[in-house]
């Protein structure tokens, strides 16, 4: 089976270091390690196929970071077009081009690192966050007892309570959490999950590979 070399998003400041780094790869691994480096700055956005297309938006870490939002694109009828018939809609966008209107829809947006849960939600450039389908966003300290809020913020990462009080604002139909710390297992992880509001949890899962 073949596989296709991985498209890999990194914000624009890090290709150069990103390139190095595989460089040191295919000398170790002596293998070829094909792949295709879309170097992005915040806004930009970056073509994936047809219908489908990633824009990268500003997070919150120790080091250069972004995250990205996924968006279908398709093209629809102008409303003021509603009623008309297939004939007529099909020469008067032959003539004019005017009948149709672009749709975006946010299926996923992906957080790597952290988002500032109160600046960065209400940012309206980050706005797409409160709509995507599915939230992908890291939860790396779950608890008060083993790292504070402020803890997580001085590092760059985010803390599963700063998340639950957005909760209202998230209008998402399922969150993603991953990038846990390595001091807790999967039980621990489910135990803080089902801590959440019943209203909230039902839409919560989590990304357990690699923890016991």
């Amino acid at each position: 089976m073949v596989v296709r070399p991985p498209t890999i998003f990194v914000p624009a400041c890090l290709r150069d270091h990103v390139v190095r780094l595989f460089e040191v790869y295919r000398a170790i691994a002596q293998s070829e390690l094909n792949y295709n480096l879309v170097p992005l700055e915040v806004g930009e956005e970056y073509k994936l196929r047809t219908g489908l297309k990633v824009r990268a938006f500003r997070t919150c870490h120790v080091i250069p970071s972004q995250g990205y939002v996924i968006y279908s694109v398709k093209k629809k009828l102008k409303q003021e077009c509603g009623g008309w018939s297939v004939l007529v809609v099909v020469e008067f966008k032959f003539k004019h081009s005017l009948v149709l209107t672009t749709c975006l829809m946010c299926y996923g947006f992906y957080a790597p690192s952290r988002i500032h849960t109160t600046s960065d939600f209400l940012d309206p450039d980050n706005a797409d966050v409160l709509r995507a389908k599915i939230l992908v966003v890291e939860s790396t300290f779950l608890d008060d007892e083993s790292h504070s809020v402020e803890h997580a913020r001085k590092y760059g990462h985010t803390h599963l309570s700063e998340i639950a009080s957005q909760s209202d604002k998230l209008g998402n139909k399922a969150i993603l959490l991953f990038h846990f710390s390595a001091r807790y297992t999967t039980e621990e992880i489910d135990a803080a999950i089902n801590r959440l509001p019943p209203s909230f949890r039902s839409r919560v899962c989590a990304l357990k590979e690699g923890f016991e």
